[in-house]
Protein backbone atom coordinates (compact mmCIF):
# COMPACT_ATOMS: atom_id res chain seq x y z
CA UNK A 1 0.00 0.00 0.00
CA UNK A 2 1.12 3.38 -0.96
CA UNK A 3 2.03 5.65 2.03
CA UNK A 4 0.88 9.27 1.87
CA UNK A 5 3.37 11.74 2.76
CA UNK A 6 0.45 13.78 4.97
CA UNK A 7 0.96 10.45 7.41
CA UNK A 8 4.68 11.04 7.75
CA UNK A 9 7.10 8.01 7.29
CA UNK A 10 7.56 4.78 8.34
CA UNK A 11 7.94 4.41 12.36
CA UNK A 12 6.30 7.78 13.29
CA UNK A 13 4.37 7.61 16.81
CA UNK A 14 1.84 9.09 18.06
CA UNK A 15 3.39 12.17 20.55
CA UNK A 16 0.67 12.21 23.85
CA UNK A 17 0.99 16.29 23.96
CA UNK A 18 -1.38 18.10 26.08
CA UNK A 19 -3.59 19.05 23.29
CA UNK A 20 -3.85 14.93 22.27
CA UNK A 21 -5.01 14.26 26.12
CA UNK A 22 -7.66 17.28 26.75
CA UNK A 23 -8.84 15.96 22.60
CA UNK A 24 -9.07 12.32 24.50
CA UNK A 25 -10.86 13.49 27.89
CA UNK A 26 -13.53 15.53 25.55
CA UNK A 27 -14.22 12.35 23.36
CA UNK A 28 -14.85 10.31 26.05
CA UNK A 29 -16.59 13.07 27.67
CA UNK A 30 -18.96 13.99 25.08
CA UNK A 31 -19.66 10.27 24.50
CA UNK A 32 -20.11 9.31 28.37
CA UNK A 33 -22.54 11.57 28.88
CA UNK A 34 -24.11 11.85 25.41
CA UNK A 35 -22.96 15.47 25.61
CA UNK A 36 -22.15 18.24 22.67
CA UNK A 37 -18.68 19.35 22.05
CA UNK A 38 -16.23 21.14 19.63
CA UNK A 39 -12.84 20.49 18.50
CA UNK A 40 -11.57 23.44 16.06
CA UNK A 41 -8.67 24.42 14.75
CA UNK A 42 -6.94 25.81 11.44
CA UNK A 43 -5.41 23.19 8.61
CA UNK A 44 -3.05 20.72 9.40
CA UNK A 45 -2.83 20.91 13.20
CA UNK A 46 -3.93 17.14 13.75
CA UNK A 47 -7.40 17.71 14.65
CA UNK A 48 -8.75 14.69 13.26
CA UNK A 49 -5.91 12.62 13.62
CA UNK A 50 -6.37 13.69 17.16
CA UNK A 51 -10.44 12.33 17.17
CA UNK A 52 -9.85 9.54 15.15
CA UNK A 53 -6.97 8.16 17.58
CA UNK A 54 -9.25 9.00 20.85
CA UNK A 55 -12.69 7.47 19.06
CA UNK A 56 -10.92 4.04 18.11
CA UNK A 57 -9.82 4.03 22.13
CA UNK A 58 -13.07 4.90 22.98
CA UNK A 59 -14.47 2.11 20.30
CA UNK A 60 -12.26 -0.32 21.53
CA UNK A 61 -14.36 -0.31 25.08
CA UNK A 62 -10.92 1.44 27.00
CA UNK A 63 -11.71 2.85 29.90
CA UNK A 64 -15.48 2.20 29.29
CA UNK A 65 -17.65 -0.27 30.41
CA UNK A 66 -20.21 -0.06 27.15
CA UNK A 67 -18.23 0.97 24.41
CA UNK A 68 -20.74 3.11 21.97
CA UNK A 69 -20.28 2.88 18.44
CA UNK A 70 -18.28 5.86 16.87
CA UNK A 71 -19.73 6.68 13.76
CA UNK A 72 -18.39 10.36 11.73
CA UNK A 73 -19.73 11.62 8.52
CA UNK A 74 -18.84 14.80 6.62
CA UNK A 75 -21.44 16.65 4.10
CA UNK A 76 -20.97 18.74 1.17
CA UNK A 77 -19.95 22.54 1.62
CA UNK A 78 -23.59 24.28 2.43
CA UNK A 79 -25.49 20.78 2.43
CA UNK A 80 -29.05 21.00 2.07
CA UNK A 81 -31.35 19.35 4.72
CA UNK A 82 -32.24 16.31 3.18
CA UNK A 83 -28.63 16.59 2.27
CA UNK A 84 -27.83 16.33 5.94
CA UNK A 85 -30.37 13.56 7.14
CA UNK A 86 -29.80 11.30 3.88
CA UNK A 87 -25.70 11.89 4.87
CA UNK A 88 -26.69 10.78 8.39
CA UNK A 89 -28.79 8.13 7.75
CA UNK A 90 -26.14 6.69 5.33
CA UNK A 91 -23.57 6.82 8.09
CA UNK A 92 -25.26 4.92 10.57
CA UNK A 93 -27.00 2.04 8.88
CA UNK A 94 -24.80 1.85 5.31
CA UNK A 95 -27.17 2.45 2.77
CA UNK A 96 -29.86 4.49 1.53
CA UNK A 97 -33.08 5.07 3.14
CA UNK A 98 -35.96 4.29 0.76
CA UNK A 99 -38.12 7.04 1.46
CA UNK A 100 -38.30 10.22 -0.13
CA UNK A 101 -39.55 12.14 2.09
CA UNK A 102 -37.35 13.86 4.56
CA UNK A 103 -39.47 13.89 7.27
CA UNK A 104 -39.85 10.10 7.38
CA UNK A 105 -36.22 9.64 7.14
CA UNK A 106 -35.93 12.77 10.01
CA UNK A 107 -38.01 9.70 11.79
CA UNK A 108 -36.11 6.81 10.85
CA UNK A 109 -32.84 8.86 12.02
CA UNK A 110 -34.25 8.61 15.31
CA UNK A 111 -35.42 5.49 15.78
CA UNK A 112 -32.17 4.43 14.75
CA UNK A 113 -30.25 7.09 17.25
CA UNK A 114 -32.31 5.70 20.03
CA UNK A 115 -31.54 2.25 19.44
CA UNK A 116 -27.30 2.11 21.09
CA UNK A 117 -25.49 4.33 22.44
CA UNK A 118 -23.03 6.31 19.84
CA UNK A 119 -20.43 9.24 19.40
CA UNK A 120 -21.56 11.00 16.23
CA UNK A 121 -18.55 12.54 14.80
CA UNK A 122 -19.20 15.53 12.26
CA UNK A 123 -15.81 16.08 10.45
CA UNK A 124 -15.74 19.14 8.14
CA UNK A 125 -18.27 21.15 10.42
CA UNK A 126 -17.87 24.51 9.50
CA UNK A 127 -19.56 23.26 6.03
CA UNK A 128 -22.85 22.88 7.19
CA UNK A 129 -25.22 25.93 7.32
CA UNK A 130 -27.55 26.77 10.53
CA UNK A 131 -30.38 24.52 9.43
CA UNK A 132 -28.13 21.73 9.22
CA UNK A 133 -26.74 22.39 12.53
CA UNK A 134 -30.40 22.95 13.85
CA UNK A 135 -31.49 19.64 12.06
CA UNK A 136 -28.49 17.75 13.97
CA UNK A 137 -29.31 20.09 17.63
CA UNK A 138 -33.02 18.78 17.03
CA UNK A 139 -32.11 15.03 16.94
CA UNK A 140 -30.01 15.40 19.71
CA UNK A 141 -32.23 16.86 22.33
CA UNK A 142 -34.78 14.03 20.90
CA UNK A 143 -35.40 12.23 24.43
CA UNK A 144 -35.17 8.67 23.06
CA UNK A 145 -31.53 9.55 21.12
CA UNK A 146 -28.62 7.99 22.81
CA UNK A 147 -25.83 9.71 21.44
CA UNK A 148 -22.67 12.54 21.99
CA UNK A 149 -22.41 14.58 19.14
CA UNK A 150 -18.60 16.14 17.96
CA UNK A 151 -18.31 18.71 15.78
CA UNK A 152 -14.80 18.93 14.20
CA UNK A 153 -13.57 21.59 11.77
CA UNK A 154 -11.09 24.10 10.43
CA UNK A 155 -11.12 27.21 9.64
CA UNK A 156 -14.05 29.06 10.45
CA UNK A 157 -15.27 25.85 12.48
CA UNK A 158 -16.23 27.99 15.75
CA UNK A 159 -17.44 31.37 13.57
CA UNK A 160 -20.16 29.17 11.89
CA UNK A 161 -21.18 26.86 15.21
CA UNK A 162 -21.20 29.69 17.88
CA UNK A 163 -23.40 31.88 15.34
CA UNK A 164 -26.14 29.51 16.26
CA UNK A 165 -27.44 30.51 19.95
CA UNK A 166 -29.55 27.18 20.44
CA UNK A 167 -26.24 25.11 19.45
CA UNK A 168 -23.56 27.36 21.36
CA UNK A 169 -25.36 27.03 24.93
CA UNK A 170 -25.97 23.31 24.48
CA UNK A 171 -21.60 22.77 23.77
CA UNK A 172 -20.06 21.27 26.84
CA UNK A 173 -16.90 20.82 25.72
CA UNK A 174 -14.66 22.59 23.40
CA UNK A 175 -10.94 22.68 22.32
CA UNK A 176 -9.49 25.12 20.35
CA UNK A 177 -6.25 22.87 18.44
CA UNK A 178 -3.23 25.73 18.25
CA UNK A 179 0.28 24.57 16.63
CA UNK A 180 3.18 22.84 18.47
CA UNK A 181 4.20 26.07 20.90
CA UNK A 182 8.35 26.22 19.87
CA UNK A 183 9.60 25.89 23.00
CA UNK A 184 7.92 22.21 23.18
CA UNK A 185 8.97 21.44 19.53
CA UNK A 186 12.55 19.27 19.75
CA UNK A 187 11.31 16.98 22.29
CA UNK A 188 8.19 16.53 20.36
CA UNK A 189 9.75 15.96 17.54
CA UNK A 190 12.26 13.47 18.74
CA UNK A 191 9.90 11.34 19.82
CA UNK A 192 7.82 11.58 16.44
CA UNK A 193 10.15 9.67 14.61
CA UNK A 194 13.36 7.66 15.49
CA UNK A 195 15.51 9.66 12.65
CA UNK A 196 15.31 12.71 14.57
CA UNK A 197 16.20 11.24 17.96
CA UNK A 198 19.89 12.43 17.70
CA UNK A 199 19.00 16.39 16.42
CA UNK A 200 19.76 19.06 18.41
CA UNK A 201 17.53 21.62 19.50
CA UNK A 202 19.19 24.30 17.03
CA UNK A 203 18.49 22.17 13.91
CA UNK A 204 15.05 20.99 14.92
CA UNK A 205 14.23 25.18 15.28
CA UNK A 206 15.56 25.64 12.17
CA UNK A 207 13.05 23.19 10.62
CA UNK A 208 10.01 24.61 12.43
CA UNK A 209 11.10 27.96 11.82
CA UNK A 210 11.56 27.81 8.34
CA UNK A 211 9.22 25.03 6.84
CA UNK A 212 6.94 23.43 10.03
CA UNK A 213 5.62 26.71 12.06
CA UNK A 214 4.44 23.93 14.95
CA UNK A 215 1.69 22.38 12.12
CA UNK A 216 2.00 18.66 12.08
CA UNK A 217 1.21 18.03 8.45
CA UNK A 218 3.79 20.00 7.78
CA UNK A 219 6.02 18.23 10.14
CA UNK A 220 4.70 14.44 8.31
CA UNK A 221 5.38 16.09 4.85
CA UNK A 222 9.29 17.38 5.27
CA UNK A 223 9.92 14.12 7.72
CA UNK A 224 8.40 11.63 4.42
CA UNK A 225 11.47 13.47 2.17
CA UNK A 226 13.64 13.73 4.64
CA UNK A 227 13.46 9.79 5.63
CA UNK A 228 13.89 9.12 1.63
CA UNK A 229 17.14 11.05 1.42
CA UNK A 230 18.12 9.37 4.32
CA UNK A 231 17.23 6.15 3.34
CA UNK A 232 19.43 7.25 0.15
CA UNK A 233 22.27 8.71 1.56
CA UNK A 234 22.79 5.34 3.86
CA UNK A 235 21.72 7.37 6.70
CA UNK A 236 19.81 6.59 9.96
CA UNK A 237 19.60 10.30 11.28
CA UNK A 238 19.28 13.65 9.56
CA UNK A 239 21.58 16.44 9.59
CA UNK A 240 21.91 19.32 8.39
CA UNK A 241 22.81 18.46 5.17
CA UNK A 242 19.56 16.46 4.90
CA UNK A 243 17.74 19.57 5.89
CA UNK A 244 19.33 21.25 3.30
CA UNK A 245 18.28 19.20 0.29
CA UNK A 246 15.25 18.53 1.85
CA UNK A 247 14.01 21.85 1.67
CA UNK A 248 15.17 22.28 -2.10
CA UNK A 249 12.83 19.65 -2.78
CA UNK A 250 9.60 21.57 -1.08
CA UNK A 251 10.58 24.46 -3.10
CA UNK A 252 13.12 26.45 -0.87
CA UNK A 253 11.87 25.60 2.70
CA UNK A 254 9.38 28.41 3.24
CA UNK A 255 5.62 27.27 3.95
CA UNK A 256 2.76 29.05 4.88
CA UNK A 257 2.30 29.54 9.13
CA UNK A 258 -1.66 28.62 8.81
Amino acid sequence: MVRSPEAGPPGVRIISTPQLQLARHIVTDVAAHEAVGVIHGNAGLGKTFAVRTCAQALAAGVGRLEAPQVVTVSFSPQPTLRQVVDGLFVALTGRVSSSRNRFHITRDLAAELARIPRLIVVDEAQRLTGHGIEQLRDLHDNPDTRFGLLYVGGNGCWEVLSREPMLASRIWRRLAITPLRRDVVPEAIRGYHPMYEQADDELLHYVDDRFAHGIWRNWALFSSTAHLLAQRAGREHIDAEIVTNAFALHGGGTTRAS
